[in-house]
């Protein structure tokens, strides 16, 4: 009995980890601390250059304005 309950708990543990290999985790990638000080540092720039487009967008659009 034990060596038909032991081959039984070996298939099952073998179709469990079968299946959870196909199913996606809807956990999310992990970002190291390095990686995510770069990132921020990116996305520092591109609201830095966002507005310095902006201002240069107003100044342009008064300046024709008053012209």
């Amino acid at each position: 009995m034990n060596r038909k309950k032991k081959i039984n708990e070996t298939l099952k543990k073998r179709i469990k980890k079968a299946n959870a290999k196909l199913n996606k985790s809807t956990k999310p990638r992990y970002i190291s601390k390095a990686e995510r000080a770069t990132l921020d540092d990116e996305a520092a720039l591109v609201t830095e250059t966002v507005d310095a487009t902006s201002e240069t967008i107003t100044d342009s659009e008064i300046e024709s304005t008053v012209n």
